[in-house]
């Protein structure tokens, strides 16, 4: 099998579409062999791992235990050197969150100011969080709660058609002058949201989520009590991490030109073309379709997602955590995102196996239900593809000088 079948078989996509892919990107830089180099890297980086891994057999079952197995023994290690974090308040996640902030670094970004988050609340009150805190009205409120947790609280309190069609209509009228330079802030949201905020756990299936625009990570106060949670939740926080810098460095592009609150806005919403586009130009999909429809055609086109490009970066900050977290080496984690192969089932049938980080973490929470993940993986795949040819910074780069359009086009 040749590398681009092979690539392409991973992928699920059209063997001819891989090989004309590179062809036309080998055409536009100047050199091939792309597919070549990263199939042999894939080869080489799996031998290391499983002599690492030394599993009972080549069988595809065998080999997913074992990652299964070592995630799992990472994650307890974490978790003791830690001090066994329990993430329902500030004090019990202080040592992840710290860790997290040690292995991110301190930056800043391009985010709402605190005063325009207010005026936002007093002009669209979200009543159901005034109700639920107790108080008699907004400005009661915002004098005695954190404009951080309220603003936080609105996102699993208020309805979605209000929060969409009332509260993020006001983002219409947002200028520059809107935003400040801030550092990134972590938080635990306090107790009181622990029962109401049950729904969105439902939903989203962990207790982490992000304001882009503000510049915030929060975790809701809750110990979901399963294995692979610290390390779940260290991979979310510095997932959202990157996600914000990313667009902040959208916002601030945004700035210095015009239409600022529309671009704003539709970088928010994650819009995603909906039109076949050809080998030479490549979609920029924002976010995991896969969760949604695993055979959405988009997925078998050329396209880069800034997701996975994210993940990336916060693999290898954990596979770093081991020179600031003591007794702790994560190493084997760090430049795996796209690491993967097809491996005979005991029942004979082939099966692909992902080595990436966050596909085997969420099969770890999910072991019980025999859940298996692909998606994160086969996404690094077609960034490596991209970036293959033209190098990751100028991937990124490239990706925020054509995000309002949709897609990457190369001359």
């Amino acid at each position: 099998m040749t590398s681009a079948e092979k690539i392409a078989k991973i992928l699920r996509a059209d063997k001819d579409t891989v090989i004309n892919i590179e062809k036309a990107m080998a055409e536009i830089v100047g050199h091939n062999n792309v597919l070549e180099k990263i199939d042999e890297d894939n080869k080489r980086t799996i031998e290391e791992k499983l002599g690492i891994l030394c599993p009972k057999s080549n069988h595809s079952y065998d080999i997913y235990s074992a990652l299964l197995d070592k995630i799992e023994q990472d994650d307890t290690h974490l978790s003791e050197a830690l001090g066994s974090p329990v993430c329902n308040s500030q004090e019990g996640c202080a040592g992840l969150i710290s860790a997290v902030k040690k292995v991110a670094g301190h930056k800043k970004g391009f985010f709402l100011k605190t005063e325009k988050a207010k005026e936002l609340f007093v002009a669209e009150p979200p009543l159901n969080v005034v109700k639920t805190l107790g108080y008699r009205n907004v400005n009661e409120l915002l004098e005695n709660e954190d404009i951080f947790e309220v603003f936080s609280a609105i996102r699993f309190i208020e309805d979605a058609d209000w929060l969409n069609n009332v509260f993020f209509k006001q983002y219409e009228n947002l200028s520059p002058d809107d935003f400040e330079e801030r550092e990134i802030g972590m938080m635990v949201l306090s107790q009181r949201w622990k029962d109401v905020a049950e729904k969105f756990l439902k939903k989203k299936y962990h207790n982490i989520s992000h304001l882009k625009e503000l510049g915030l990570i929060f975790i809701l106060p809750a110990v979901l009590g399963i294995n692979g949670e610290t390390l779940r939740t260290i991979g979310l926080l510095l997932h959202y991490f990157n996600e914000i810098l990313f667009y902040s460095n959208l916002f601030r592009k945004y700035a210095k030109g015009d239409d600022f609150s529309q671009k704003l806005i539709a970088s928010l919403r994650g819009d995603v073309l909906d039109e076949r586009l050809g080998q030479k130009k490549w979609m920029i999909v924002q976010r995991y379709l896969a969760k949604d429809d695993e055979n959405d055609w988009r997925l078998l086109e050329p396209h880069v997602n800034p997701e996975a490009m994210h993940w990336k970066k916060a693999e290898n900050a954990i596979g770093r955590l081991g020179g600031i977290v003591d007794s702790v080496d994560l190493s084997f984690w760090k430049d795996v995102d796209c690491v993967g192969d097809f491996y005979q089932s005991k029942g004979g049938t082939e099966q692909l196996v992902s080595f990436n980080l966050v596909d085997t973490v969420m099969a770890l929470v999910k072991r019980k239900e025999m859940i298996k993940y692909l998606y994160h993986h086969q996404e690094a795949l077609w960034n490596k593809i991209f970036y293959g040819f033209v190098g990751e910074e100028k991937m990124e780069q490239l990706i925020i000088d054509n995000f309002e359009k949709g897609f990457i086009e190369l001359t």
